[in-house]
Formats: C-alpha cells, structure tokens, sequence
C-alpha cells in the first residue's frame, strides 16, 4: 500500500514556515496510514491482523523516512556551529553507567543480539510515537521480573521523580487506550515499550539508550559527563483515565496550565505576534517521528522584548520538560538554555479560554518545545474526528542544530579521538 502525501494533514504554524521543511510528505504519509488503520477491533478487524500490518507500514515508514542521513533540526536549512562544544560538566554519571550495565547482565544471548546497537547505529532514528510502529529491542511485556526491575532502575537513574512517573502514567495511560477499544490489548497495552541500548555502558566512552513506544520515546546520549535527552516525545490519549484500571491517572496538566498562563501573560501586542491562528482545526505538531530534518523556521514573538515576569513564567514552563531529567543534568541542561534564552520565539495556534485547545511552541537555537492538543486517533470511535480535544496531547523536546541524540558530540568526539 502506498499512498500520495497528504498535506492537508497538517496545518502549518504559516506559509513561511513549512515552506523548505523537507519530509513532510513522508510524515503526512505516516500519519495517513495511522488514521487509515487506526485500532483494528474499533474497525471490526481481527486483532491478529496487526502484526503484519505492522511490519508493512513500518518497513514503508523507515524506507520513506530514513533514506536521508542525519543533519538535525534547523531554522533555515544551516546548522548554527559551536553550540555544544565537549566540555566538562562535573556530573556524575556513574549510576547511569552502573544500571545500564546491570540491565545488559539480565539478558539472554539471544536478547543480547536484538536489543545491543553500536553506538553510531541507525536505532537511534528508528522510533515512532505510533502504535503501529514495529519496534526493536526488549519490551517490557516480554521482560521477566528481574528483567523489569533492572529497566526500571536505569529509566530512574536517568529520570527525576516527575518525569519516571510520568512515563509511568503514560504507559499506564495506554493501558486505558487498550480498554477503551474492546479491551485491544493486541495494539496497546503498559507493557507495549521496548528498550534498546547503542554502544557500551561507560563513563569516558559514547554510549545510550532508547525507550520507545506509544506515546512515548525517550532517546537519551551520554558522553562522559555531558548528556542529551533528546529526542523526547511525552503524551497520551486519553490524558485521563476516567475509568478502567488506571481510573484517576492524568498526564501534563501542568504543561497545559502553565503555557496557558504564559500566553495570558502577554500584552495586546505580544499576543497579536505570538497568535499564528486563533482558530485551531487539525493537528499542528511537527517535531515528532520521522522529523529528525526539519527546516523549522521561527514564529510568534521575541522572547528578548520579556518583561522579568513574563521570562520567569517561561522559563517555569521549560522547566517542566527539562525537569523531567534527573536534577543535575535537568540543572545543567536549563543552564545552556537560559543563557540561550534572548534567542527564543514563542509560538500559539488557538484561543486563549480555560476550555481552549491550542499549540504552543518554544524555539531558540538550542531547544525546541511543542505542545499539541491533537484530534482523536485511538479514540475516534468515541468522539468527532479531525477535532482537536483535550484528551489527545502530544508534546516534543528536541535539540536543534545538529544535537539530537548527541549526534553533535559523538561527530566532535570521533574528530578527538578517531576510531
């Protein structure tokens, strides 16, 4: 099967702004084939036709998508040189080292051979926040107890109290998604993320992991004591369980109050450059999979014409995704950002209501944070398609300019030290 590109798919942040921004045929592609096969019991189709579908959509998916080596997301097409120069940062990464090399003890040879990568490995780009993405290495549901615990030890070596309850959330979260289509625990399910490791565990040499799965990827690098946690991709449908197993789990409540207040914050003229569009009808989101490339041109407002009050409400909301990391490397990683923060544009798609759905974006030479309220996939057989709702949040941390998945320090560390 394969299908025209569908640009109608996505509704861009302005003409200028998706003008150069290449892939987005074979990202319209993916999403078209996503709403096509949506949740297969929802659809009257056997479950059991998932696994091949899968693998067919994937294959097209990493054939369509990954034919372009890496360059990294750029507002113009050029990488801006010198934003992540090897340095040392005084962390300890010692634990991290330490349980990424207990959870590699745990595996059989034959999960050795399907879940170890060198660390330059085209894996890392092999990720999607799709359920119907084929994915590689362990899963959780074929993990045994031991197996379990030690990959949990190694997300919350990594993770701070926030951001490994939110992952477990919304792995709980798709737990819910599965009961809310007929109990489809084919497609979904908490136990439906895989885990992969890229290169050797270490504390001088290059190394990572990957967790992927729906509605959450989490590719984190690690080079001595520098780290980079990108691409990450937080979200759910629904946002709350209002029934089933996980009933009173919620997901980024904050996320979306606190980019609300920010834009509430603003006066008449910053709104009128940060509003793109006060009406939002489609999904605006264009960081996530199969977006490692993109020309993301800036939009919306300055951030260097912020009052005091208004830099510190911004720099609250980053903080909410960068926290998601362990405390010093979240610490380290807000120091390159705010010393960045002059160079920020800050970007809205909706009205501005307590009820409002909306798109926010945060863009600077060295971050990019997307918030999406997207239109129902998993759930549209409950509610109206192609509108946007509450209960489908998709949000994106990248880092531009050639920096994802430390792509940039692992090139600056072959150059020091040739392998």
């Amino acid at each position: 099967m394969v299908l025209p590109a569908c640009r109608s798919l996505i509704r861009p942040l302005s003409g200028r702004a998706l003008r150069r921004r290449p892939g987005l045929e074979c990202l319209a592609v993916s999403l078209l084939l996503l709403l096509i096969t949506g949740n297969l019991l929802a659809q009257g189709r056997d479950p059991a036709q998932f696994p091949e579908l899968s693998r067919t959509i994937s294959a097209q998916m990493e054939a369509t998508n990954l034919a372009d080596g890496f360059k990294g997301i750029t507002s113009d097409g050029e990488i801006v040189e010198g934003l992540y120069p090897l340095r040392s940062t005084g962390i300890d990464t010692g634990p991290l080292q330490a349980a990424a090399a207990a959870f590699i003890e745990t595996l059989t040879p034959a999960q050795r051979r399907t879940t170890l990568f060198p660390v330059d490995d085209l894996e890392w780009r092999r990720w999607a926040n799709m359920s119907i993405y084929k994915r590689q290495g362990l899963s959780f549901d074929d993990m045994n107890d031991a197996q379990k615990a030690a990959a949990w030890s190694l997300l919350d070596s990594a993770l701070s109290l926030k951001g490994a309850t939110l992952a477990r959330d919304i792995m709980r979260l798709n737990e819910t998604l599965g009961e809310l289509n007929n109990n489809n625990f084919v497609e979904f399910g908490e136990g439906k993320y895989w885990l992969t490791l890229m290169g050797t565990p270490s504390t001088t040499e290059p190394w990572g992991w990957q967790l992927d799965g729906h509605h959450l990827v989490i590719n984190f690098f690690v080079l001595g004591d520098q780290v980079v946690m990108t691409p990450a991709f937080w979200g759910s449908e629904p946002a709350v369980a209002n029934s089933g197993k996980y009933r009173g789990t919620r997901i980024m409540d904050d996320e979306q109050a606190k980019g609300l207040a920010l834009i509430r914050a603003l006066d008449d003229r910053q709104q009128r450059e940060a509003i793109i569009y006060t009406s939002k009808t489609g999904n605006n989101l264009l960081t996530e999979a199969w977006s490692d490339n993109v020309v993301l041109e800036y939009a919306g407002t300055a951030v260097a014409r912020f009052s005091a009050e208004q830099k510190a409400l911004l720099i609250d909301l980053i903080g909410l995704y960068i926290g998601n990391m362990e405390a010093p490397l979240a610490e380290e990683r807000m120091r390159e950002i705010t010393a960045r923060l002059d160079d920020m544009t800050f970007a809205w798609i909706g009205e501005t209501d307590d009820d409002a759905v909306f798109y926010y974006r945060l863009q600077s030479p060295v971050l990019v944070i997307e918030f999406d309220h997207q239109a129902p996939v998993g759930l549209a057989h409950l509610y109206p398609r192609g509108m946007p709702y509450r209960e489908h949040v998709h949000s994106t941390v990248r880092t531009p300019n050639g920096n994802d998945y430390g792509k940039d320090l692992l090139r600056q560390h072959y150059v020091s030290h040739p392998h």
